[in-house]
């Protein structure tokens, strides 16, 4: 199953040296969820050639434009090009108005159904499940009300071993009780259980997001485990009046949260534009936390 991140955007509130605002979009089994979508998303997507009709949810952490202002541009092209099938919209209830007063006053109607669902700063709480996926959202702490999400793959059957197949005679018809632990029974009546005949199936990844928070460890419950983390990392810690001051984190408290969090790997992004070189960063996160990368637009991460 491919579970992997593609970063779109990792500027902090303004596109600079080629760096964009928030974005990203997780392939989960080649269902493409969107995560934030600032300004230029639809160019990144058509630039790094993913294709934006296949997203079926997307995401939005709070509403700093940064992390928010490509959205109405976005589904304007996927009306323009004809989508039909619904788009889910998780985030904060007022983005709803926002969206509703872009339409209303430019006269637009899609085509498509938009299902909103608003979401609950606060409180931890699951707010979509698929075949393949889970999501949470948890509360940040930002200047303004702001949620994290975590995904977390569905845990699969067990996986059939193709030489018990071929060696027993197996009906495909048989294939999926087997995988749910039932047993099989042979031409010459010998009993085969499920664990004969499979192995079992790996264990379901999570991949977190924590888009904009001052360092409170108020959220350190709620990430706990993560297969992969992304954490903004907005200054270096010399900066870190200037971090408290705006709610962000520096990129040492990244890696520390990564630690804390006993996280496996750890993405740091949302840059500010003071830094045109992105590698003081990743050395002072790489510090503390050795298994750290940089959230380079354009990079495909596995989960």
């Amino acid at each position: 199953m491919k579970f992997e991140v593609t970063i779109l955007g990792s500027s902090s509130s303004t596109p600079i040296f080629n760096r964009n605002p928030s974005a990203q979009l997780l392939n989960v089994n080649e269902k493409f969820i969107l995560i934030d979508c600032g300004e230029a998303t639809q160019n990144q997507l058509l630039n790094f050639g993913l294709k934006a009709n296949r997203i079926d949810q997307i995401f939005i952490s709070h509403l700093h434009g940064d992390h928010y202002l490509g959205l109405v541009g976005l589904l304007s092209s996927l009306h323009l090009n004809g989508r039909t099938k619904p788009m889910d919209i998780f985030g904060p209830p007022e983005l709803k108005e926002i969206i509703d007063l872009q339409f209303k006053h430019s006269q637009t109607f899609l085509k498509y159904p938009l299902n909103f669902k608003a979401t609950n700063p606060a409180i931890r709480a699951k707010i979509f499940e698929s075949y393949d996926v889970v999501v949470e959202s948890f509360p940040l702490d930002h200047r303004i009300p702001c949620t994290g999400f975590r995904f977390t793959e569905k845990q699969r059957l067990r996986k059939m071993i193709k030489e018990k197949i071929e060696e027993l005679n197996i009906p495909a018809d048989q294939i999926q009780l087997i995988k749910k632990g039932g047993s099989f029974t042979d031409k010459k009546g010998r009993v085969h259980s499920s664990e004969e005949l499979t192995t079992e199936p790996e264990k379901p990844k999570t991949y977190v997001y924590c888009s904009d928070t001052i360092c409170s460890w108020k959220y350190l419950d709620y990430i706990q485990g993560a297969d992969t983390l992304y954490h903004e990392a907005t200054f270096l810690h010399d900066m870190l009046a200037r971090a408290e001051e705006t709610f962000h984190t520096t990129a040492l408290q990244a890696a520390e949260v990564a630690v804390k969090s006993n996280s496996r790997k750890l993405l740091i992004g949302h840059f500010s534009a003071r830094y045109r070189e992105l590698e003081p960063l990743l050395e002072e996160a790489k510090s503390l936390f050795p298994n750290t990368l940089l959230a380079i637009e354009g990079t495909t991460f596995e989960i």
